[in-house]
């Protein structure tokens, strides 16, 4: 599994407005100063979280985007699978239940199984909140 650049371009966007969240709504091309990403692309990767329903947006004059709901209840697993599908680690965990003829008999299923429930667990166990505390804490590290 690798995340692609809207994988992750999506993830900064995210968290971008959460860290930025006043009530107000935030103009694109300011994300896009702050995160250094072209408003072009940046079109690209809020259109599909919109569609998700993740963003609320808004036209003209002081318009712009905003997260639809707090932080604590955006899990970082499903921003990237939003973004990414599925991330499984190997092809024949895409599909439940497995449809690899070898599932039987691989003897090394086991392990790309184990790999996959951790990855899972932990993308699935992070919030933008966890995300948001974690640059606090380590912005407050660097001052001391």
């Amino acid at each position: 599994m690798k995340i692609s650049t809207k994988g992750r371009y999506a993830l900064r966007i995210m968290l971008d407005l959460a860290q930025n969240h006043t009530g107000d709504f935030i103009p694109l091309r300011d994300v896009a100063e702050r995160q250094d990403i072209t408003v072009k692309y940046m079109e690209q990767i809020i259109s599909v979280l919109s569609k998700a329903g993740y963003l609320k947006s808004s036209r003209g004059n002081g318009g712009g985007y905003r997260l639809a709901r707090s932080p604590k209840n955006y899990r970082i697993g499903d921003i990237l699978r939003t973004m990414e599908g599925n991330l499984a680690v190997i092809a024949c965990l895409e599909d439940s239940p497995n449809e690899c003829p070898r599932s039987n008999d691989c003897t090394t299923l086991p392990f790309w199984q184990g790999l996959n429930r951790v990855i899972e667990e932990y993308i699935d166990s992070m919030t933008l909140e966890d995300l948001m505390q974690n640059a606090i804490d380590r912005n407050q590290g660097a001052n001391i």
